[in-house]
């Protein structure tokens, strides 16, 4: 069931709205209700992973490793 909501948009940001809308094909309502599932929906990812992925102190193999298999360096 849809909730009918008005909300006062100004000129300029609904001129840019209206020519998304007639680009993509689209309704300025369709762009606006995906806005907001994309805002506020539901979380399916975590964080951004922003700082290194192991920590830690561990020995590093080698920078560039000619015969080895990378599995044997990631996981010994």
């Amino acid at each position: 069931m849809a909730v009918r909501t008005t909300v006062d948009i100004p000129a300029p940001l609904h001129d840019k709205l209206r020519a998304k809308a007639e680009q993509a094909g689209t309704s300025i309502r369709a762009l606006i209700v995906r806005a907001i599932e994309q805002t506020y929906g539901e979380k399916g990812r975590g964080a951004y992973v922003t700082g290194p992925m192991v920590r830690g102190k561990g020995r590093l193999g080698p920078r560039f490793p000619v015969d080895e298999n990378p599995h044997d360096i990631v996981f010994s």
